[in-house]
Formats: structure tokens, C-alpha cells, sequence
């Protein structure tokens, strides 16, 4: 299995002024950290990216600064993502051409698509790209809802690599985590997001946590991580109870938002969320100020 696409993938906000201009700066600033840590990998331009929200020549100049800061010490996994396929086609072309590791495809629609259009889309992608692939199984985001077939399915395209799959609640995640596993080739990587339920993922054998957190507390993250790749699921739980109080935050506000106000308050950036998506209020930023004081999360 290609290693980047184990353990703890870092995802962080992509800061941006109120006419999408990406904050290069800023950006390299949320980096810096995550390559320090030595994080797997990092996701960028993931829905905590807010990708959907740029254009073309934004994200590429995104990915271009990633690429420069990372300077080849950690992978770059670049959403790709776009509501037609031969725009996603070219932002895959731009991806690989920048020197990106992997590409994040999640089947972004208006009209509701159907397992034969997604399994299409990811075929023409993959063809078109020579771009590993992975697929970026997000409901909350897109509205469309994989089956373990449709992953078993798709896996087999050459060039597609790894699944990101929403982890279910933790009395789900084993057998969900069968059901892919049965119908993926050998090597192909499973693994999850969905920062509240990942640690039994973790703990059940997913193969890596695809982590909004981490995009802005790495080592609490990659702590959890650790633990359960060593076998000490008594541990990892341990970690991810300590972690609560923000899953908490996740669920009540959205993780975007809460990453947004939580970029602020540490001091990396004072971007505010792509319109008309609106930041949390001043009682919400205040909850979330005092759960990173009180946990001390870095």
C-alpha cells in the first residue's frame, strides 16, 4: 500500500478574501505546522478547503503554494472535485502538473447522479489525468451516497487508489469496514473521515483518518493515530475522549465553521468562510475559544 495513504491526513481551511483570492501566506502558515509534525499527508482544497468555492486559476495557485511550502517532505492530496467532467479533468491535469501526490474526487452535482454517472466520471477522470484518484465519499457535502458495491466498483479503474469514506457510528464502522474491504482490490486503502467517529475506524483496521482537526492540531491528532496503528486502542480511546468537547463544537456548528474561528483565534489567519457561508457568532467563537484554551490542543 502507497504510504501517504495511511495514517492521519491533514486537512486545513483554504483562506481566501471576499473575492476568493486565496491567502498564499496564510496558507503557508497553516502548513508550516503540519509539515513540522510530520503529518501523513495533507488534503488540500478538501471541503474544509472549501474547493467548491474557487475557481480553476485559484486553486491552482493553492496547490502551487502547498506544494512549494511542503517542498516534497509530506505528500499533497488536492481536491478535484467540480461539477463537470472535463473541468474536473483539468484540475486533475493541473494537480499532477503542480506535483501533487493524489487527487480527491468527490462527485460533486446539481442533478442528482446516479452510480453509472459517477462510476463514468471517475473512469474519464482517472483516464484523462494520470492522477491516482481517490475517492471522496462526502454525502454530507455531495448528497450522493456511495455503496460499498459502487466503491468495490470504482476501485478496480486503474489509477483509482484509496477511498475516504465517511466513518459510521462506531457500532457500524466494523462492518462497514468489511463490506469495502470485501470488494476493494488487495492494497487498496480504506480509509475514513468524519473526525467524532474515526478512532474505532482506526481501531477496527482503516487504514488512514482523514482529519479537519489536524489541519490545526496535528499532534493531538497524530497522537490517536499512533496509538491505534500500535495496536493500543485503550490509548487512542483515551486520546479521542480528550478530543470531545470539539467533536462536540463539529456537530453543533459544522466543522468548517468552528476550523474557521479556530484559525482566528490561534493566530494563523483571520480569513472568514466563502460567502454566503457566515462565520459563528461572537458567543459561538468564544465556546470555541475556550475549549482550545481548556484542552490545550496542538
Amino acid at each position: 500500500m502507497t504510504t501517504f495513504l495511511t495514517g492521519l491526513s491533514a486537512f486545513p481551511i483554504t483562506p481566501a478574501d471576499a473575492n476568493g483570492k486565496v491567502d498564499t501566506m496564510a496558507l503557508k502558515r497553516l502548513l508550516a505546522p503540519l509539515v513540522a509534525a510530520k503529518v501523513d499527508s495533507i488534503g488540500l482544497l478538501g471541503s474544509t478547503g472549501t474547493y467548491p468555492f474557487l475557481t480553476r486559476g485559484e486553486r491552482r495557485r493553492a496547490t502551487d503554494a502547498a506544494l512549494e511550502e511542503t517542498n516534497g517532505k509530506v505528500p499533497v492530496l488536492v481536491g478535484i472535485g467540480a461539477l463537470r467532467t472535463d473541468e474536473t479533468i483539468a484540475l486533475a491535469q493541473d494537480a499532477r502538473a503542480a506535483g501533487a501526490s493524489a487527487g480527491l474526487l468527490a462527485p460533486v452535482s446539481y442533478t442528482p447522479l446516479t452510480d453509472t454517472e459517477v462510476f463514468e466520471h471517475f473512469s474519464a477522470v482517472a483516464a484523462a489525468s494520470d492522477l491516482p484518484i481517490v475517492i471522496y465519499d462526502n454525502f454530507a457535502t455531495t448528497h450522493f451516497r456511495f455503496s460499498a458495491e459502487l466503491v468495490g466498483r470504482i476501485a478496480h479503474i486503474p489509477g483509482v487508489v484509496a477511498v475516504k469514506s465517511t466513518a459510521p457510528q462506531p457500532d457500524l464502522v466494523a462492518d462497514h469496514l468489511r463490506q469495502l474491504r470485501e470488494r476493494v482490490p488487495p492494497g487498496f486503502s480504506v480509509g475514513y473521515a468524519g473526525d467524532w467517529n474515526v478512532t474505532e475506524a482506526l481501531v477496527a483496521g482503516g487504514d488512514a483518518w482523514y482529519s479537519v482537526a489536524a489541519g490545526l492540531f496535528p499532534k493531538a491528532c497524530l497522537a490517536i493515530v499512533r496509538a491505534a496503528q500500535a495496536g493500543d486502542a485503550a490509548e487512542a480511546r483515551r486520546l479521542d475522549a480528550a478530543m470531545q468537547p470539539l467533536w462536540s463544537l463539529f456537530k453543533e456548528f459544522s466543522s468548517l465553521r468552528v476550523m474557521y474561528a479556530a484559525a482566528a483565534i490561534t493566530g494563523i489567519s483571520d480569513a472568514a468562510p466563502p460567502r454566503p457561508v457566515l462565520p459563528l457568532s461572537d458567543a459561538a467563537t468564544d465556546r470555541v475559544a475556550q475549549v482550545v484554551k481548556e484542552m490545550s490542543i496542538s
